[in-house]
C-alpha cells in the first residue's frame, strides 16, 4: 500500500497583519520580546476549473492570519472563543503562538530546535493529559520587523508528529463520499455541524440504521461504543483540494488516535469533509469530500512518549528557511514619510519621556510670525516633534543674504525681487514632508510709533484687514511664536494672544534686554478694537498712558528722589 503523504500548509499575511504588528511593536510590545497568542484561519479546501482546458485546478492548502489575529487570541483567551473552532460557519480557527524579536541577529539565532520542540511538546501534553483536539491544529510564528524599511521577515512552524511506520492509505486510495455515504448521510452530517455553534475542526461520524450521528473526537469510546469498527468514520475539515494528499491536520488527528486508542485505530476509515459550505443540499448537489481507509502496520501498543515532529513552513524557494515580507512598495511616499517622523518620536518617548502626548502635539496648530531665521528653525524644530500643521506670516520677500542662513530658502527663490517669504517657507516645508499642512500669508503687522495715515482710505482699510486677519488667525491656531526682527512688531500680536487667551512663546536673536510687555491696554482693546489700536500706533503717549506706562514712570522717579544717597565726605573716588 502506498504511504499516505499530506499536503502542507502554506501561509497567506494580509498586509493588515503587518499594519497591526507595527502598532503593537510600537504601542504595545516595545522592546519586550514575550510571546503572544495568535490565532490564524483555514478553509476546506478548493479548486476552480480551467475555462481552456475544463481541467480541475487545485488551489494551494492556505493557512491566513490577519489584523484581527492578535484580537481574537485575546478574546479567546478570555473565554469569548473556543481553541481550535472557528468565528465564522465556514472556517477554522486554529490558535498558537507569536514572538517578535528587537533584531535580525536574535531572529536569525535563536534556537529553532528547541521552540519547534517545546510547541510541539503542548499538542502532546493536551493529547496525553487532556485528551483535547484543541490543540492539534496550534502552530507558531516567529518574525522580524524592520520598522523603518517597511520589511517582516517571518516564518511559520505547523508542528505535526511523525508516525512510525507511516500510515498508508488502502489500495482503493481516496473515493467519493458518495461512493460510501448516501446523498441523505452526506447532507444529514452537513445539517449537524453547521447546527453547532462553531464549525468543529475535528469530529466523528458513525451510522446507524438508515441515519447518521456526529460527536466531538473526544467522545470516541462513548461514542463508538458497541460500534462495528466499519461503522467508524473520523472526519475532519480537510484544508487539502488535492485528491490524493489530504490535509496536513490529519497527521495529528491520527497521532491522537493511535496514542490513545492504539488497539482500535490500526485501520481508520477517515471522511475528509470539504463541503461545509453547502447551505442546503439539493439532488442535484455535486459533494467534494472524500473517503479512504488508512492504516498502521506494526506496534499498537500504547506509548505516552513524544514522537519526533516536522512542520517548519518552506519558502517560496522550496528551502526551509523565513520569507519577507515588503511592504515599502505598497505604502504610500506620504504616508511612509508621516509614519517614519511619528516612528522616530515614538522611540524617543519609550527611552526620554513616556508620559509625552503625541497625539496632542501633532494636532497642535502653530501660528508663526516671521519667517526669517528664527521662523525657519522653529519650523524644522516643530515639523520634527511631529506638528502638522504650521503657518506662517510675513511681509518681506527672499532676499540674497537669507539662504545661507534660513533653511527653508535657496539661491533661486531670491531671483526676480524674491518670492514672497511666508508662501516660499510654507512650500518648502511640503517639500521635505509633503503629510504636512503648511500655509503662508504675506501681510504686515501695524506697530507703535509707525504711524498709520488716516487721511489715506486705501491705507486705512489695509491697516485693519491686516488687524482682522491676524485676529482670524490666532483664532485658528494652538500656539503664537512671536519670531519677528523688532520689539514694536510683537506689542499688537501679544495683544491679541492675552485677550483670546492662547499660548504666545516669544523668541528673539540679538536683543542685548530682556523685553518686558505690560499687556495693561486689554479692557479698551477688547472694547474699541481697531479704533483703539489706531490711537496706539499713531500716538505713543496714548499707549504710554492706557497701559500706565506714565504713571509707572512717575512712580519710579518719585522713588529714586526719595532715595537718601550717602556721599562720600572726603569727596575722593572710592576705586
Amino acid at each position: 500500500m502506498p504511504i499516505l503523504q499530506f499536503a502542507p500548509f502554506s501561509s497567506i499575511v494580509s498586509p493588515a497583519f503587518w499594519h497591526k504588528l507595527t502598532d503593537l511593536k510600537i504601542d504595545v510590545l516595545k522592546l519586550s520580546d514575550e510571546s503572544l497568542p495568535i490565532t490564524g484561519t483555514y478553509t476546506a479546501g478548493k479548486s476552480i476549473t480551467d475555462r481552456e482546458t475544463g481541467k480541475e485546478v487545485v488551489l494551494s492548502t492556505n493557512f491566513s492570519v490577519g489584523g484581527d489575529s492578535f484580537d481574537v487570541a485575546q478574546a479567546g483567551r478570555s473565554g469569548e472563543l473556543a481553541s481550535g473552532l472557528a468565528s465564522t460557519s465556514n472556517t477554522i480557527t486554529a490558535t498558537g503562538s507569536f514572538k517578535n524579536f528587537n533584531t535580525i541577529e536574535e531572529f536569525k539565532s535563536v534556537d529553532k530546535t528547541k521552540f519547534f520542540n517545546d510547541e510541539a511538546q503542548k499538542i502532546w501534553d493536551s493529547i496525553i493529559t487532556t485528551k483535547s483536539t484543541a490543540e492539534l491544529t496550534r502552530f507558531f510564528l516567529i518574525t522580524f520587523a524592520d520598522l523603518k524599511k517597511y520589511k517582516y521577515y517571518y516564518w511559520f512552524a505547523f508542528p505535526a508528529f511523525v508516525s512510525k511506520p507511516a500510515w498508508e492509505i488502502g489500495d482503493e486510495g481516496w473515493k467519493d463520499a458518495g461512493d460510501v455515504l448516501s446523498r441523505d448521510d452526506l447532507s444529514s452530517i452537513n445539517t449537524q455541524i453547521r447546527s453547532q455553534d462553531t464549525l468543529p475542526a475535528f469530529f466523528l461520524v458513525k451510522r446507524s440504521g438508515l441515519s447518521v450521528s456526529v460527536a466531538k473526537v473526544e467522545e470516541y469510546e462513548s461514542f463508538f461504543q458497541g460500534v462495528p469498527a466499519e461503522e467508524r468514520i473520523v472526519s475532519f475539515i480537510d484544508p487539502s483540494a488535492d485528491p490524493s494528499n489530504p490535509g496536513w491536520p490529519l497527521r495529528n488527528l491520527l497521532a491522537y488516535l493511535h496514542a490513545l486508542y492504539p488497539k482500535e485505530t490500526t485501520a481508520v476509515l477517515v471522511l475528509r469533509w470539504r463541503d461545509n459550505e453547502i447551505t442546503t443540499a439539493t439532488p442535484n448537489t455535486h459533494w467534494k469530500s472524500q473517503v479512504g481507509t488508512v492504516f498502521l502496520s506494526g506496534d499498537a501498543a500504547t506509548t505516552t512518549e513524544k514522537p519526533s515532529a516536522v512542520g517548519w513552513e518552506r519558502n517560496p524557494q522550496g528551502k526551509l528557511g523565513a520569507r519577507l515580507a515588503d511592504l515599502a512598495p505598497m505604502m504610500d511616499p506620504t504616508r511612509l514619510a508621516a509614519q517614519a517622523v511619528d516612528l522616530n518620536l515614538k522611540l524617543m518617548r519609550w527611552r526620554i519621556l513616556p508620559q509625552l502626548d503625541l497625539e496632542k502635539v501633532s494636532n497642535a496648530r502653530c501660528l508663526l510670525l516671521g519667517a526669517g531665521t528664527l521662523g525657519c528653525y522653529v519650523a524644522r524644530a516643530l515639523m520634527g516633534w511631529g506638528v502638522r500643521t504650521i503657518t506662517f506670516v510675513d511681509s518681506a520677500r527672499v532676499s540674497f543674504s537669507n539662504p545661507v542662513r534660513q533653511p527653508l530658502f535657496e539661491f533661486e527663490d531670491c531671483l526676480n525681487g524674491g518670492k514672497p517669504k511666508a508662501e516660499c517657507a510654507a512650500e518648502a516645508l511640503k517639500k521635505i514632508n509633503p503629510g504636512i499642512n503648511a500655509t503662508g500669508h504675506s501681510m504686515s503687522i501695524p506697530m507703535p510709533g509707525h504711524p498709520i495715515s488716516t487721511t489715506s482710505a486705501t491705507v486705512l482699510e489695509q491697516a485693519k484687514a491686516d488687524v482682522a486677519k491676524l485676529e482670524q488667525l490666532f483664532e485658528e491656531h494652538d500656539a503664537v511664536f512671536l519670531l519677528m526682527d523688532s520689539r514694536e512688531s510683537r506689542w499688537l500680536p501679544t495683544v491679541i494672544g492675552a485677550s483670546k487667551g492662547k499660548i504666545v512663546i516669544n523668541s528673539a536673536l540679538g536683543f542685548d534686554t530682556f523685553l518686558v510687555m505690560r499687556h495693561g491696554v486689554l479692557e479698551a482693546y477688547e472694547k474699541d478694537g481697531f479704533d483703539m489700536l489706531l490711537k496706539v500706533f499713531n500716538d505713543q503717549k496714548y499707549l504710554e498712558e492706557v497701559a500706565g506706562l506714565d504713571k509707572l514712570k512717575e512712580e519710579g522717579e518719585a522713588a529714586l528722589e526719595a532715595v537718601d544717597w550717602d556721599e562720600d565726605e572726603g569727596g575722593e573716588d572710592d576705586f
